[in-house]
């Protein structure tokens, strides 16, 4: 039996048209064509809402769902085919990829999505579930991008098939391009971009707000960095830098390891933050292949103890006799626990890839904010407008409400009433046909004082919304505020640390590090750095700092040295500067923001507190040191090297000390301060040293019930002041109004040790105790808890006046390093 043909047979009047087309033509202009779509339609983003087209369309099509943080869960297979059917002509595997990563705060430093159920782990070691099995909605950060949408701020175009319409680019109400960061692989260009702080880059955007020709240095007190969702530690700032400049650089992300005792007779290396995109799997595979073949030696186990409560938790046990520093040297230089970071910050601008800036970069999300909020203000005023057009022709009808029936009820019909209404009262024909829709239960006297209300509430409005279209500092201020509230919102700390380093790899292992002389600087918020010199910070710096203003204790050392810190306990615990994060250039002096919490190097007990820093040299006058109950002592200089914590002073039952200092020549004066305001000064050389173990001696006389608040010891010779703050013992907080007083040192006689003193304050009514003393060298500089800086009072020349309120709470104040 023949086959029968399955081809159509052409019409009779069928002309039969071959082309010849160069084969090089044709491969060229359909290559041009994959290649602006790949690059337009799917691998860049766009630096105004830092979107890619699928991104964007997720987050659209959520919000045309109702999908809202305050919504509940829906099916991701829902989503998919929602956003595939409508707007993305791809497969449904890359639009559910990219939900999951929007859903993964180990890969979003600000998440987009709020997913329910296994949406994978870090690293990819754990899949995500399939879609059918996960549940999804819009996080709270991403309504911020589709914020607005419905008031004409962004231009629309159709889908595919042009049955739909969708955003050119969202609203964007945070720089989302910067803050999550973005990856893809175009044709002949690609972009890799890591995430920052939301704070820091809306604190830059708003200083660009204010001062449009800010320099990059300016800009980098503010962004000193990339902040990664997984934390760790950036070594080498200066392709960060680069980056910043050109868009393009190159930086390396440790993970970060803390050295501990991981059984009774082994130490380990524990693992609590890896390289961004690193999994644990990752890092455990590789270190048992270079353990296997012999490259990596010392390691005796690798466990994965990870889990929800505690987070990242890699704990690699270490050989007896192998030097854990020495390893983890190692597995940096072998493992992807260190990893390279290129910066690649090519971003659609007007529809063209580009290379930008971190300046560049701000300014078009700036360019396009002020766009948006533009938009949207006309969007209102138009929609104000036009309602206070019927509010006005409404108020109109109520003025004869009874004419306007016997009109009404004389005509024929709706057409002949409507003209009627609008000869009698000059009545547009908008106005006119929402009074005949009005029922007449809104014409009560109640709804015309209503209208009336709503009419003045309009015209406001109305003036408000037309300030802000006419003045471009409004508008700019308008931003800066709308930005500054999503920070306050949404604005957490950062978790990765940065650290600088020079052209060589910096290293962990003191004998590979060069012992050059820094200075070891201990913060008012509790973060501790080291500098990259010995010379200490000026009082005015390139920088003006904003935060950690106030440095308690700095002193001397160099990088492969140790250092003390006293505790309030009376414990001295060794502190390793090459533990200790370098300040970047870029931060400026004297801003600590590069360091890190005290916590990451010295473990204190409940209740205890780092008091100040101390060299351990031995040819030093010693410390001196004054405890709460009024007890002095200088303590030996006798400080044994293989000993990591001693005690330098044997404290009574319940005292504990509230000053100490390094001594620097010995003729110093010491100074007590007590809560009922006397002050003691006298010489150091009338407290002998003594050895760590003894308790000291009496060194200022209390009355019944006062307490020591501060000790100082202060160079007789310098221009020193004396800083008190007074306040009431039944509230010790700042919701009470307190008074400070700032007088020069030298209106405070000598008095003789274990004395009572003098008065240094005065207390004004409500006013019984001190809460705050300082005694030092000037400049004297104040913050707040949160290490803001805070103004001072003019210097009084009253040794027991009484003080000024203050302006801003004070909890700290300290002299120059």
């Amino acid at each position: 039996m023949a086959r029968r043909s399955t081809k159509t047979p052409p019409p009779d009047d069928f002309e039969e048209r071959i082309l010849d087309i160069d084969v090089v033509d044709e491969m060229q202009g359909s290559y041009l064509e994959y290649a602006y779509s790949v690059i337009y339609s799917r691998a860049l983003p766009d630096a105004r809402d830092g979107l890619k087209p699928v991104h964007r369309r997720i987050l659209y099509q959520m919000n045309e769902m109702g999908l809202r943080p305050e919504r509940g869960f829906v099916k991701c297979a829902r989503v998919v085919g929602e956003v595939m059917g409508k707007l993305h002509p791809h497969g449904d595997a890359s639009i559910y990829d990219a939900l999951v990563r929007m859903a993964q705060p180990f890969s979003m430093r600000l998440p987009m999505v709020d997913g329910h159920g296994n949406f994978g782990s870090l690293g990819n070691d754990d899949p995500p579930a399939a879609m059918r099995y996960t549940e999804c909605r819009m996080a709270s950060a991403s309504s911020l991008m589709t914020e607005s949408i419905d008031e004409e701020t962004v231009d629309f175009s159709p889908n595919y098939d042009g049955s739909e319409q969708e955003p050119v680019t969202l609203p964007a109400a945070y720089p989302n391009l910067l803050v999550n960061g973005t990856s893809g692989i175009a044709v002949g260009m690609a972009t890799n971009m890591p995430p920052h702080n939301l704070g820091e880059v809306i604190a830059a955007a708003r200083h660009l707000i204010r001062h449009p020709g800010a320099d990059l240095d300016t800009l980098m007190r503010h962004v000193p960095g990339p902040d990664l969702p997984t934390g760790g530690r950036i070594v080498g700032m200066s392709g960060v830098r680069d980056a910043y400049e050109t868009g393009r650089g190159t930086f390396k992300i440790r993970a970060t390891v803390a050295v501990e005792d991981v059984t009774a007779r082994r130490k380990g290396l524990v693992v609590t933050e890896l390289p961004f995109a690193v999994g644990p799997e990752k890092v455990i595979s590789k270190i048992k292949d270079l353990v296997g073949a012999k490259k990596l030696q010392g390691i005796a186990d690798v466990k994965d103890l990870t889990d929800r409560e505690h987070g990242l938790r890699l704990v690699i046990e270490i050989k007896n006799g192998f030097n854990p520093e020495a390893v983890l040297e190692q597995l940096y230089k072998l493992t992807p626990m260190e990893e390279s970071f290129g910066i690649n910050n090519v971003a659609l601008v007007d529809g063209q890839p580009l290379t930008l800036g971190l300046k560049e970069l701000l300014e078009v999300y700036l360019d396009h904010r002020f766009n948006v909020v533009r938009r949207r203000s006309e969007f209102r005023r138009t929609k104000r407008r036009n309602r206070l057009h019927l509010v006005e022709g409404l108020l109109v009808a109520l003025l004869d409400i009874d004419e306007v029936i016997r009109l009404i009820r004389q005509s024929d019909n709706a057409a002949e009433a409507k003209r009627s209404l609008i000869q009698r009262f000059g009545l547009s024909e908008v106005q006119t046909q929402y009074i005949l829709d009005t029922p007449l239960r809104r014409l009560t006297k109640f709804d015309r004082l209503e209208l009336e209300s709503e009419r003045d509430r309009l015209n406001t409005e109305i003036e408000e919304l037309t300030r802000i279209l006419d003045s471009d500092a409004e508008l700019r201020k308008l931003v800066s505020g709308e930005l500054a509230a999503v920070a306050k919102k949404f604005g957490t700390p950062r978790r990765t640390v940065l650290l600088e380093s020079s052209n060589a790899p910096v290293t962990a292992v003191p004998l590979e590090v060069a012992d050059d002389p820094c200075r070891v600087l201990l913060s008012s918020t509790g973060l501790l750095a080291r500098t990259a010199d010995g010379e200490p910070f000026p009082v005015e710096g390139k920088a003006k700092r904003a935060k950690h203003d106030v440095i308690l204790s700095a002193v001397p050392a160099t990088a492969r040295g140790s250092v003390g810190a006293v505790t309030s306990t009376g414990r001295l615990l060794r502190l390793t500067v090459i533990d200790l994060p370098m300040l970047p250039e870029s931060a400026g002096p004297p801003n600590l923001a590069g360091g890190a919490p005290i916590a990451e190097f010295l473990s204190l007990e409940e209740g205890e507190e780092l008091i100040c820093l101390t060299t351990l040299d031995e040819s030093s006058p010693g410390l001196a040191i004054g405890t709460e109950q009024g007890v002095v002592k200088r303590v030996v200089p006798d400080y044994p090297a293989n000993k990591d914590e001693l005690e330098v002073i044997g404290l009574k039952e319940g005292d504990r000390i509230v000053g100490a200092v390094e001594l620097r020549t010995g003729e110093e004066d010491l100074v007590f301060i007590t809560d009922d305001a006397q002050l003691l000064r006298y010489a150091a050389s009338q407290v002998r040293p003594q050895g760590r173990a003894a308790g000291g001696m009496a060194g200022v006389k209390l009355a019944s019930g006062a307490k020591v608040i501060s000790f100082t010891a202060v160079d007789p010779a310098s221009d020193a002041v004396v800083f008190t703050i007074a306040g009431s013992s039944g509230t010790l907080d700042d919701s009470v109004q307190q008074s400070a007083k700032l007088t020069p040192f030298d209106q405070y006689p000598r008095k003789g040790r274990a004395t009572g003193g003098v008065r240094c304050h005065r207390f004004l009514k409500g006013e019984d105790i001190l809460v705050l003393a300082w005694a030092g060298a000037t400049p004297a500089r104040a913050a707040g808890a949160n290490g803001t800086p805070a103004a001072l009072p003019e210097i009084d020349p009253r040794r027991d006046g009484s003080g000024e309120p203050l302006a801003k709470p004070v909890t700290v104040v300290a002299g120059p390093v």
